[in-house]
């Protein structure tokens, strides 16, 4: 089988696990009949029908109402049948782009992701591009002077960086920027693009610059280790600027591992993403999660896990086809 092929066969099946995984969860932890009609749900129908039962003392109506309620939210998400049938009606419905109803707004799930959607997306983008533009000139100076001060205090910067949660750095980027110099607004301001990038900055920076500090690290080691190489010793002989030999001649070889972890710092970005929309106020993705798993919204908690999940496969698969393209030997050991 071809080298994409099988990548492609392995994230379907990623995809698939994972969704019922949260299906079975989502349906396992909690009773979605019960977020459907509410306290209806505790109503014994078998008793009612058999007469045992006539009113319901909690609900001020009669049973038989209650009753014809149930039975009708039973039928439609089909919870009547066994748990892998009802995992199967939601993933065909799913293929299709229908992920189902939301039970406390009753708007479709689509419509809400799809809304959502293009912040998050914007937001993990721009930190993405914050992070790359912060890593590799930092990364260049730090290997170009090793063992000096600046890389000695580069260093200890990046060890910061990593060390510091994205919540705590969101805080005092907030703190500072936001409440005591008002140079970016306190809550996304959903206008025109250059206000959206405007207020998405602080957000960007606060998930892009751990980011920079990992791709640092890795592509300064990777720049140490290329400058040892004969070309690079056989360019200085002919009396190449060291300027011209670290741009044409040594960055792009170092850039393999930087690539891979770019891939592995997708998962890391789209989890503080949850929690850096809530710092900054972003109706994205990972706050409609955030939202839907407090007043256990299932459908829209569904939807949310499979964009977040199919986002990761496919953004890792990319990294695969860069990473095959770059160095070819990958696909031939695959």
């Amino acid at each position: 089988m071809p080298f994409v092929a099988r990548r492609v066969a392995q994230l379907v099946a990623v995809i698939l696990a994972v969704t019922f995984l949260a299906f079975a969860a989502m349906n396992t932890l909690g009773d979605p009949l019960f977020n459907v009609v509410g306290f209806h749900a505790a109503v014994d129908c078998d008793a009612v029908l058999a007469g045992e039962v006539e009113d319901v003392a909690r609900g001020g109506g009669t049973s038989i109402g209650d009753c014809a309620l149930v039975e009708e939210a039973r039928e439609e998400f089909n919870l009547n049948d066994p748990l892998p049938v009802r995992y199967g009606y939601w993933l065909a419905d799913a293929v299709r782009g229908d992920f189902g109803t939301s039970f406390k707004n009753r708007m479709p799930v689509s419509t809400v992701l799809a809304d959502r959607l293009p912040k998050t997306l914007l937001l993990l983008t721009m930190a993405q591009l914050v992070a790359a533009a912060v890593a590799i000139p930092w990364a260049v100076a730090s290997a170009y002077r090793s063992g000096g001060r600046l890389d000695r205090v580069s260093n200890a910067g990046a060890f910061g960086l990593l060390s510091m949660p994205n919540f705590a750095l969101g805080v005092i980027l907030f703190y500072f920027f936001v409440v005591r110099w008002e140079l970016f607004p306190s809550r996304f301001e959903d206008a025109d693009l250059l206000v959206r990038l405007h207020s998405l900055v602080l957000p960007a920076c606060t998930l892009g610059l751990p980011l920079a500090a990992i791709y640092q690290r890795v592509l300064r080691t990777d720049l140490l280790t290329t400058l040892q190489e004969d070309f690079v010793v056989m360019a200085k002989a002919k009396g190449l600027s060291d300027r011209r030999i670290m741009f044409r001649h040594v960055l792009c070889p170092s850039m393999f591992s930087m690539v891979t972890i770019f891939g592995l710092s997708a998962s890391s970005a789209i989890g503080g993403a949850i929690i850096i929309e809530q710092i900054f106020s972003i109706p994205g993705i990972g706050r409609a999660l955030l939202e839907a798993v407090v007043r256990d919204d299932f459908p829209v908690v569904l939807g949310s896990v499979v964009v977040i999940a199919t986002g990761f496969v496919v953004i890792n698969l990319a990294v695969d086809l860069v990473y095959s393209y770059l160095d070819p030997r990958v696909s031939r050991d695959s």
